[in-house]
């Protein structure tokens, strides 16, 4: 994806395999055969976005990491391949100079620290919003990976940059609140001229939900807010030169809203 003069390069770290269930008790198949295409489930990508800008490099997420999260039938999390992805690209980890998660689900940052919490972009400023830091990374209760919080908590904090409200990163490189989804989830805009890319995160799941706006994801900490942040999303996603790409759409394929008799979705 060219965003006027940078580009953007989506990688997956893996497979997201996710049932009906998983945007609400009242979905079923039936009728979104194109998304849950395969035994009535759904195969999305761990999605991460590598953007250059021409002076800098920026990494939007890290994936699952090398691990494997299983829920069941309702949900099932493979990572590990962001170095496959990275390398392809041409890019090796001490070459990125900023990374950006935009919430601290475990498949977002799980690249961000081995096993004994040392980072493997080591180069790298981190950003992460406030209040997820507060929620993932201070609460010993809450879902975080014990390395990821070791790293976290033992990471010179100059590196680390925590977002509460709208901000700049670098030229072309902006983020924007979307909570909901987690109470500090950001989402990416990357910016060059008129051209604008959206880079979601989970704070829409699926391009689906546009179509469906009672389907809601079943890691949203705070529902209600994450579909009033979803439909804001989508009204963005109607102007000229701007699209958009989540974490988890099928093949991270960029898309936009149309509008007229009925706004439709186009990759």
């Amino acid at each position: 994806m060219r965003v006027g003069d940078i580009d953007v390069h989506p990688i997956a770290d893996g497979t997201f395999r996710a049932a009906p269930d998983y945007f609400g008790d009242h979905v079923t198949a039936h009728g979104h055969e194109d998304l849950f295409n395969r035994h009535g489930l759904a195969w999305l990508p761990i999605g991460c976005f590598l953007v250059r800008t021409g002076s800098s490099v920026v990494l939007v997420d890290t994936g699952l990491g090398p691990d494997l999260h299983d829920d069941g039938p309702r949900w099932l999390l493979v990572g590990g391949q962001l170095p496959v992805g990275l390398r392809a690209a041409g890019v090796s980890p001490d070459e990125v100079d900023v990374v950006i998660c935009t919430h601290l689900h475990i498949d977002h940052c799980g690249w961000l620290f081995d096993l004994t919490g040392r980072p493997v972009f080591p180069r790298a400023q981190l950003w992460f919003g406030a209040a997820d830091w507060r929620h993932f990374v201070l609460d010993p209760q809450s879902l975080m990976l014990p390395h990821i919080r070791h790293g976290m908590q033992t990471t010179d904090g100059a590196r680390i940059h925590l977002v509460s409200e709208d901000t700049t990163v670098l030229p072309g490189v902006d983020v924007t609140m979307t909570p909901g989804h987690t109470p500090g989830h950001l989402s990416v805009i990357v910016s060059s001229g008129v051209h604008r890319a959206l880079l979601l995160g989970d704070a829409i799941t699926c391009p689906q939900q546009l179509d469906e706006p009672s389907w809601h994801a079943l890691s949203d900490l705070d529902p209600r807010l994450a579909a009033e942040v979803r439909a804001r999303l989508f009204r963005e996603l109607e102007s000229e030169n701007t699209y958009g790409a989540g974490a988890h759409f099928p093949e991270l394929q960029f898309g936009r809203v149309l509008t007229g008799q009925l706004r439709t979705w186009i990759g």
